[in-house]
């Protein structure tokens, strides 16, 4: 009804219309009028809002710093400007992490509680192989360790198979797969290369490559001389020797072992200065450069909240790779998260060509308790030993030889 009257209104009597009125009534539509003009009245409306819209998202974008939330998998501290890739890890995946330790649940008994364990070799240029091309190796050798909480003792049982053969093709300056650590990160076992600085993720009879740590701050091209391995705040925090790197003969070259690597379930890594840290270490028995302290084995406690190193050697004088291997220590050193007080407490004896090279506390003990290695490398030869003490010093489980190569990570797997 509303159309009828609108086209009545705008037809006059058919008495009043001329041909022309007729053909102009007939060719244009009854809302024309209204909807022209309100048709420019919106369109107006709609590009300035548009207009102004664009304006202050241009003005908030020239004004916002750049995002510094996404970090590169090769992310420097000393480079974060400058990031190496553009990939986003989803949320999801960076918040999840898988803390299941050890990796093969233990067995309960009137013995004790006994645990999967394994060690992996180090075998220095040793690890080419002979019969393949381009190809190193390193052995892991697998057993059972037996804690008797009730008389505080420990024994041990390997397995009686050959220890599994581990292979790569990659390596450096004709050297690789001197594995030096062994740890559980993430659900998963890994290794570092302290020749190639290659992290292998240790899979049944495969060492899969997962992240690759360089030297230094990392703008280096050579790789980081990895030696010891312990979990942080769901981070894999990797360290090098701790000492100046010299000449045979003891002369400064650089820094570079003195940092230490940060590592992300997902790969991400950062690198860290920690020269102040060895330091103090060092200095809490008295030494000061020249004289060094050499780190291969170190473990965050989540229970105490803090670290413990178990030095390899030490000495106050000037290195001298003739010398070094005979100054094995025995001494665990504790401190705080900022190296401010550090403990330093005595293992038993100290064999001068003995040194720890890995250790881990023992499941269930509150981080009271811990199994290690040492290795010992003379021109005579190598060896390996195995012993348990608690926190204090007393020996649990003596000194004991394992292998007449050289093992430098233990693990619960």
């Amino acid at each position: 009804m509303l159309g009828n009257e609108l086209l009545r209104e705008r037809i006059p009597p058919l008495k009043e219309m001329s041909l022309r009125d007729w053909r102009q009534a007939l060719t244009t539509p009854p809302m024309y009028r209204v909807g022209n003009s309100t048709l420019r009245i919106q369109t107006h409306f709609v590009c300035l809002i548009a207009a102004v819209g664009l304006f202050v998202l241009i003005v908030w974008y020239a004004m916002s710093p750049p995002s510094r939330s996404h970090r590169s998998y090769l992310y420097s501290e000393h480079y974060d400007m400058l990031p190496l890739s553009n990939v986003i890890t989803p949320k999801s995946v960076i918040d999840s992490y898988n803390a299941t330790y050890p990796l093969t649940p233990p067995v309960r008994s009137a013995f004790g509680i006994t645990y999967r364990i394994g060690v992996i070799s180090d075998l220095d240029t040793d690890s080419k192989s002979t019969s393949e091309s381009s190809t190193w190796v390193s052995y892991f050798k697998k057993g059972h360790l037996t804690w008797d909480r009730v008389h505080g003792s420990a024994s041990f049982k390997w397995d009686a198979s050959e220890p599994t053969r581990l292979t790569s093709t990659l390596g450096q300056g004709k050297r690789g797969m001197e594995l030096s650590e062994l740890i559980v990160f993430n659900g998963k076992l890994y290794a570092p290369d302290d020749r190639t600085g290659i992290v292998y993720e240790i899979d049944g009879t495969k060492a899969i490559p997962w992240v690759l740590l360089t030297n230094g701050d990392g703008r280096r091209v050579k790789g980081f001389k990895s030696e010891w391995a312990a979990v942080k705040d769901n981070k894999l925090y990797v360290g090098g020797l701790g000492k100046e790197w010299t000449t045979s003969t003891g002369e400064l070259v650089d820094f570079d072992p003195m940092w230490i690597k940060q590592i992300h379930p997902t790969g991400q890594v950062s690198h860290h200065d920690w020269k102040t840290n060895y330091e103090k270490l060092r200095r809490s028995v008295g030494i000061e450069f020249p004289g060094y302290m050499i780190h291969e084995s170190a473990v965050w406690s989540n229970i105490h909240k803090k670290w413990f190193f178990l030095p390899r050697k030490m000495s106050k004088e000037i290195y001298h790779e003739d010398k070094d291997p005979y100054h094995g220590t025995n001494l665990l050193l504790t401190t705080d998260e900022n190296f401010s007080n550090i403990d330093v407490v005595s293992v038993g004896e100290a064999i001068r060509t003995h040194g720890f090279s890995s250790f881990k506390f023992i499941p269930g003990t509150e981080d009271d308790v811990i199994v290690a290695l040492k290795s010992e490398e003379t021109p005579q030869g190598s060896a390996t030993y195995i012993m348990v003490f608690d926190i204090k010093g007393k020996i649990l489980f003596p000194e004991t030889k394992i292998a007449d190569i050289k093992y430098e990570g233990i693990e619960f797997i």
